[in-house]
């Protein structure tokens, strides 16, 4: 029947679009979301169980950082660093937190143990590159936070065996009073390969900002990268990797800017057709001329 009412969306599928609003929120605004999304539930319950899901990816996906207490320094969310569902280890310095993921906060930390730390040989190559990386973004990110982390092989004692190291950088910046948030995420895997005496890079990084004043932009930018260099000492192994992602980076942001600077001569033209199909501007200065009714009156031969 026309008049049919539509049928009730089940609490499952409510929770699943809730999730998506949440998981889809721009950088850094999430929490105005939820709140959003509280309300049009009505739900409590209903809340509680979509957040509880959504906060953890969202956070994870969007490379969090949170300080912990006592100002020893900032951890990343990421599940490079994840031990559980809510602890999160910081190589620098060597500190677990514990995580409270829909308030988005530290709330506690506790010293790593030394099963959960990599071995002395490939801690000397995460040390060394940890601080070559933390130079790079405090020069070329504003408040950005990186860490490296082991990915794979932080047993490793010695040369003779590959491992791989991960470096995690994220830099945000929000501003709502402004109208305006925006991130950087970029996540680099470095496996070195004692065998071939290589170190193979591959780079994915994202580009996220939301400009809502008087309208609803939004941009989503994603690149991928490879490249190798020769296995050296941890020092001179260091330099290497960060010159390469300081290239990398650095190439992949020029070419964003060139490209958003050009798109009202490229992109936006393209978007509309100079003229209309008659090849003539439209004469707005004398209207009466044209008449709708009129063409299809004559048109159709009505009247005759």
């Amino acid at each position: 029947m026309a008049d049919e009412e539509e049928a009730e969306l089940s609490e499952k599928q409510k929770k699943e679009i809730a999730k998506w609003f949440l998981l889809n929120s721009p950088p850094g605004e999430i929490q105005f979301v939820a709140k959003d999304v509280k309300a049009v539930l009505n739900d409590d319950v209903l809340y509680e169980e979509a957040a509880s899901e959504a906060f953890p990816l969202y956070n994870k996906s969007h490379l969090i950082s949170l300080e912990m207490p006592g100002r020893i320094g900032d951890v990343i969310v990421t599940s490079f660093g994840q031990l559980n569902e809510t602890e999160f280890i910081d190589p620098r310095t060597a500190q677990v937190a514990v995580v409270d993921h829909i308030k988005q906060v530290c709330t506690v930390v506790r010293p790593a143990l030394d099963e959960e730390l990599p071995s002395a040989y490939v801690e000397e190559f995460r040390c060394a590159l940890d601080a070559e990386i933390l130079k790079y973004v405090d020069e070329a990110y504003p408040k950005g936070i990186c860490s490296v982390y082991c990915g794979n092989g932080k047993d490793v004692e010695g040369p003779g065996s590959d491992f791989e190291l991960v470096v995690v950088i994220s830099a945000a910046r929000h501003s709502p009073q402004n109208f305006c948030n925006g991130s950087w995420r970029s996540i680099w895997s470095i496996e070195f390969k004692d065998e071939l005496q290589m170190l193979e890079l591959s780079g994915k990084l994202q580009v996220g900002a939301h400009y809502f004043e008087e309208g609803n932009v939004q941009l989503d930018a994603k690149h991928e990268c490879k490249d190798t260099t020769i296995f050296q000492s941890s020092e001179d192994s260091a330099i290497a990797i960060g010159n390469i992602i300081r290239q990398n980076e650095t190439e992949y942001l020029s070419s964003l800017e060139e490209s958003y600077s050009n798109l009202p001569d490229t992109t936006f033209k393209d978007l509309r057709r100079k003229l209309p199909v008659t090849r003539t501007l439209f004469p707005w200065q004398n209207t009466l001329q044209f008449s709708l009714t009129r063409d299809i009156t004559k048109e159709l031969g009505i009247g005759k």
